[in-house]
């Protein structure tokens, strides 16, 4: 298989501006790159080894926004920063952090794990979580060859 690395999520956004300030004061990311498009621009900001593509919208958006944890359609549902403390992230966003679900604690699954979900300035989905932590050994893929047997995948 050919090696492949994640780099970019790209952001169609109704004012570009707010979206990249957004980014920027909250999660940390620069300014790497603005790309002249016609009477637009593409401007790409960064942080570690990723980047946000930022697009300015051109025409409306003909679905709702999504709410609580992201839309349940198929997409992308979110993306998401892991952060020392939720609450603390939180309050350092004042009237920034529009949270749609949560503070939710879950423990159940990993102690001290919680998470916040907010929207940017465009609505999309930004989930704020601390203490998460891989599975030691999960379980591996499993894709049927037929309604009888399953072949493990590793």
């Amino acid at each position: 298989m050919t090696a492949a690395t994640f780099v970019h999520v790209g952001i169609t956004c109704k004012d570009a501006i707010a979206t990249e300030q957004f980014y920027t004061r909250h999660f940390g990311f620069k300014r790497a790159r603005v790309v002249p498009l016609d009477n637009s621009q593409i401007v790409f900001l960064k942080l570690g080894d990723t980047y946000l593509e930022l697009f300015q919208a051109t025409e409306e958006s003909p679905l709702p926004p999504p709410s609580n944890d992201g839309s349940q359609y198929p997409g992308w549902r979110h993306i998401a920063f892991q952060v020392d403390n939720v609450d603390a992230k939180l309050a350092e966003m004042g009237n920034d952090a529009q949270i749609k679900l949560g503070p939710l604690s879950f423990d159940n699954f990993i102690p001290g794990w919680r998470a916040a979900w907010i929207s940017d300035p465009d609505g999309n989905i930004i989930e704020i979580n601390q203490g998460y932590v891989d599975q030691i050994s999960p379980p591996s893929l499993e894709i049927p060859s037929s309604m009888d047997e399953a072949i493990p995948v590793s």
